[in-house]
Order: C-alpha cells, then sequence, then structure tokens
C-alpha cells in the first residue's frame, strides 16, 4: 500500500499533491512482523518495551485507515519534520494529522506539534497512537491506545471526539 507525501496540508489533501515521494508498506502485519522478528513475535503479544514495533504499529495504522475508507497521506517538510499520516476530516473541512509512537515518549512529537501550530493549516485538532492504555487529551492533541484506531472512519469528525465509538 502506498502513502503519498504532501508538503503543503491543506484539505482536500488529493488536491495538495506536489511531490513525488510515497512510502510502502506491507498490506500484511503478519509478513511484516515474521520478517521482522523471523516468526518469533512475543515482542509484539507481550509488547516488549525494549523492542522498536513502530515499523509494525505503523503498518496496522496504514491498513486499518485504509479498510476504512481514507486516502492515506503523509506530511514531509524539511524544517518542521514529518508526520506520520494525514487524513481528511469531511466534515469539518479540515485535515487531521495522525502520529503513531511505539516507545515511551509517546508525547514527544516536534513536527505534528509544528504542522498544527501553524494557522495557515487550519488544523482543528490531531491523534496520536501509542500502546499506553489510556485515552488523554492536551489541547488540541488526543492520545489513544492503538488498538483505536478501528474507530476512526470516514462518517465520523474527527474534532467531535463524541463521535467516536466507545
Amino acid at each position: 500500500m502506498d502513502v503519498h507525501a504532501i508538503s503543503n496540508p491543506h484539505f482536500p489533501l488529493s488536491e495538495s499533491l506536489q511531490k513525488n515521494l510515497l512510502k510502502l508498506y506491507l498490506n500484511d502485519v503478519g509478513l511484516l512482523t515474521g520478517l521482522l522478528y523471523h516468526n518469533n513475535i512475543r515482542s509484539v503479544l507481550e509488547d516488549m518495551r525494549s523492542v522498536n514495533l513502530g515499523s509494525v504499529y505503523e503498518c496496522v495504522v496504514a491498513q486499518e485507515l485504509r479498510a476504512h475508507g481514507h486516502k492515506l497521506f503523509y506530511y514531509d517538510n524539511r524544517k518542521q519534520g514529518e508526520v506520520d499520516y494525514l487524513i481528511d476530516d469531511h466534515k469539518v473541512m479540515s485535515v487531521h494529522p495522525i502520529e503513531v509512537k511505539s516507545g515511551k515518549d509517546y508525547t514527544v512529537h516536534s513536527a505534528l506539534n509544528n504542522l498544527m501550530r501553524n494557522p495557515d493549516y487550519n488544523i482543528l485538532t490531531g491523534t496520536v497512537f501509542s500502546n499506553e492504555r489510556e485515552i488523554r487529551q492536551n489541547g488540541k492533541i488526543t492520545y489513544m491506545p492503538i488498538y483505536f484506531v478501528m474507530f476512526i472512519d470516514t462518517e465520523a469528525s474527527l474534532s467531535d471526539k463524541s463521535e467516536y465509538i466507545f
């Protein structure tokens, strides 16, 4: 599956596609974990903090977002950094950035902060998925467990948390 780079994150994202850069993800998380961990999936099943699961988490999020009908993009800017995913929030006509974190420093995301601070982009909310077990809000950023990605669909507005199915 491919995820195209965006350097100018404005709604709708498909009109902002200007770069020829893209990321490729395997369509099968099981194959990815087999390649990375040689069929020793203890690190995934036991959520071992010492093993970097970032690529597995990013693949899971890409698959789930695509399964829910989202077109996937990522933000890439030399000065401001890279944000894992951008999706369109059609109800509020805004871009919604998503970061995926696998470590304990899940609240450190300078590229996401830079993106959301820019008033020209009119970004209302952002989401960080991690292996933490709680949901919490810090300003315009919502932190959620990685498995909550299944609740982000194309119909619910991501800026209105009341529309998530819990």
